[in-house]
C-alpha cells in the first residue's frame, strides 16, 4: 500500500463511516494487516530520527487557573476578587510551603506568574533543571480550548458563529480534545490515530508494534481509520497465554490454552484462516513486546520515580517504551496516559493539592529520566483535559467551563515561557461568557496540536486530514509556527 493510496482510503472512511462501525471495525488484526501490506517500498524516505509524543490526559476538567496564577499585585488582586475563597495567596501568611512557586520567564508575555505550591518539579523545569537556564524544559500554554473557528464574546452571545457541540459536557469535550473535531463527527477517530494513518506504515518498520501505545486502556485519541492503539499496562503487554497463573488447572490458563489451540489450527475457509493467523500474530506481537519490556534494564532511571506513586509508575513505563523505540521498530510513537479525578465541584483546594502531589513528581521524574537516557530532544510531553473550570467559586469548588491552561515540556520546547494570551480574570470581562468566569479560549486545540504535529513529521498536505479545522486558524504551508513554543531548528 503506498502513501497516496492509504490516504485516499482513509479520507473516504473519515467522511463516510458511522460512529459504531468505525470503532468495531478496527480490531488488532487490522493493525497487523496494515503492517503486512506496507512492504519494503514504504521505507523510501524514512527518517532516521525517532520522536515521541506523550499525552497526560487529566480527566474530569482541571482547574488550571489555580495551577498557574498571576503574581504581580494588580492582576493577583483581580484573581483574588474573582476566585474568592479559592484564591491562592502569593505569600502564605503562616506556612512558607504554601507560597506560590515563582516562575521566572525568559521571553513569553513578560508578566509575573506563580505555579501551585505542590509543583516544585514543574517550577524547576520551567526555571531550569538543576538551576541551569539552558535546560528550561517546561512551558505553559494559556487559555487553550476546543474551537471550530475563532470566537469573540459578542459572537458567542449572538450565536453568529459555529460553537463546539455540547460545550461544558464531560464526554463531549473529552471526545473533542481527542478528535479535534468539535462540531462532531460522522465516525469516531482521533487526531493521534489519523496521524498514525499518515505516518505509521511509511515511517516505522514493517514489523513494528503499533505507533500509538496506550497505558490507559482504549482511548479515542489514538484510534485511526486504518490504525489503532496498542494497549499495555505499566507492567508490559496484556498477554493471553496465561503463564502467570500458578496452577496448570487454573480456569483462566485452561481457557487461554484452549483459545491458543483453536487459532493454531489450519482452516479451509479463507476468512477463518485469516482471522486465526492474524490473532496468532497479535499474540506473538504482544509476547514480543513483553519480552523486550521485561528484559530492559531500567536501573539507570528507576531511581528517579517515587515507588508509592501510581502516576509515576505509568511514566516509568513510558520512559522504558521510549528507550525501546529501536527494538520495537518505531521511529514515531505516541503514548497516552490518563490521570482521572479532576472534577472538583467540591473540596478543590485540598483535593487538587493531593493530586498535584502525585502528578508533579511523576512529570519531574519522567523528564529527568529522559535526560539520563539522552533522548530529551526527541520527546514532547503535554497535558490535556476535558475543559477549564469557572473562575468563580461555587462555595467549595468550581464548575464546568471552557478555556484552560496546558503544560508542554521537553527538549524541543522553548521553556520558561507562558504562551498564548493569558485572559483577563475579572468576571464579565471580554474573555468571560458571562456565566461565572467561563473563559472563551484564545488559542485553539488545533493550533496546539498542529505545532507538535509539524515537529512530529505530519506533512502539510496531510494536516487537514489529521486536523480538519486547522485552516480556520493557521496556514499549514506557513514558514512560521501557529504558536511558537518549539525551538528553532527542531521542526520542518
Amino acid at each position: 500500500m503506498n502513501h497516496t493510496a492509504m490516504n485516499s482510503t482513509t479520507r473516504r472512511r473519515f467522511l463516510g463511516q458511522s460512529a459504531c462501525s468505525a470503532v468495531s471495525s478496527i480490531p488488532v488484526m487490522n493493525m497487523l494487516l496494515n503492517l503486512q501490506m506496507a512492504g519494503k517500498a514504504a521505507a523510501q524516505g524514512v527518517p532516521t530520527d525517532r520522536k515521541s509524543l506523550v499525552c497526560i490526559f487529566l480527566h474530569g476538567g482541571m482547574d488550571s487557573f489555580n495551577w498557574l496564577v498571576p503574581r504581580d499585585s494588580t492582576r493577583h488582586a483581580t484573581y483574588s476578587t474573582t476566585r474568592g475563597n479559592l484564591a491562592l495567596p502569593i505569600i502564605h501568611p503562616t506556612e512558607s510551603a504554601l507560597n506560590l512557586r515563582e516562575l521566572i520567564q525568559s521571553g513569553g508575555d513578560g508578566q509575573l506568574y506563580g505555579i501551585h505550591p505542590s509543583c516544585s518539579g514543574l517550577q524547576e523545569m520551567f526555571n531550569g533543571l538543576g538551576g541551569d537556564t539552558a535546560k528550561r524544559r517546561a512551558a505553559i500554554l494559556s487559555n487553550v480550548g476546543t474551537l471550530i473557528q475563532p470566537v469573540t464574546k459578542a459572537q458567542y452571545l449572538a450565536e453568529t458563529v459555529p460553537l463546539p457541540k455540547s460545550l461544558y459536557s464531560h464526554s463531549d469535550q473529552v471526545d473533542q480534545w481527542q478528535t479535534s473535531v468539535p462540531q462532531g463527527m460522522t465516525q469516531l477517530s482521533g487526531w493521534g490515530g489519523r496521524a498514525a494513518d499518515v505516518l505509521h506504515t511509511t515511517v516505522n518498520d514493517v514489523t513494528s508494534v503499533a505507533m500509538n501505545i496506550s497505558l490507559a486502556g482504549n482511548n479515542l485519541l489514538q484510534v485511526g481509520n486504518s490504525t489503532t492503539q496498542f494497549v499495555v499496562t505499566d507492567s508490559g503487554a496484556l498477554r493471553l497465554t496465561g503463564e502467570d497463573q500458578s496452577s496448570a488447572l487454573h480456569p483462566l490458563r485452561l481457557k487461554n490454552a484452549a483459545h491458543k489451540s483453536i487459532i493454531e489450527q489450519s482452516y479451509a475457509n479463507l476468512m477463518q484462516q485469516s482471522y486465526s493467523q492474524l490473532t496468532k500474530s497479535s499474540i506473538e506481537l504482544q509476547e514480543f513486546f513483553l519480552q523486550q519490556f521485561n528484559n530492559y534494564d531500567a536501573s539507570a532511571i528507576s531511581g528517579f520515580f517515587p515507588s508509592d506513586n501510581w502516576v509515576a509508575s505509568n511514566f516509568l513505563a513510558a520512559a522504558k517504551m521510549i528507550a525501546l523505540r529501536g527494538q520495537l521498530g518505531l521511529r514515531r510513537q505516541t503514548i497516552f496516559i490518563s490521570h482521572p479525578g479532576w472534577d472538583h465541584h467540591g473540596e478543590l483546594l485540598d483535593s487538587q493539592t493531593e493530586m498535584l502531589d502525585l502528578l508533579d513528581p511523576a512529570l519531574f521524574a519522567f523528564q529527568r529520566a529522559l535526560e539520563q537516557l539522552g533522548v530529551q530532544d526527541s520527546v514532547i510531553t503535554f497535558s490535556a483535559s476535558d475543559f477549564g473550570r469557572t473562575l468563580r467559586s461555587n462555595g467549595n469548588g468550581t464548575d464546568h467551563a471552557w478555556g484552560g491552561n496546558a503544560l508542554i515540556m521537553g527538549g524541543p520546547v522553548q521553556g520558561g515561557r507562558i504562551y498564548g494570551s493569558f485572559p483577563d480574570l475579572a468576571l464579565e470581562s471580554n474573555d468571560d461568557t458571562g456565566y461565572g468566569g467561563r473563559l472563551i479560549p484564545t488559542t485553539s486545540v488545533d493550533q496546539f496540536l498542529a505545532e507538535m504535529l509539524r515537529w512530529f513529521g505530519v506533512p502539510a498536505a496531510d494536516m487537514s486530514y489529521v486536523l480538519p479545522n486547522i485552516a480556520n486558524f493557521y496556514n499549514v504551508n506557513s514558514s512560521s509556527l501557529p504558536i511558537g513554543f518549539l525551538k528553532p531548528g527542531t521542526w520542518t
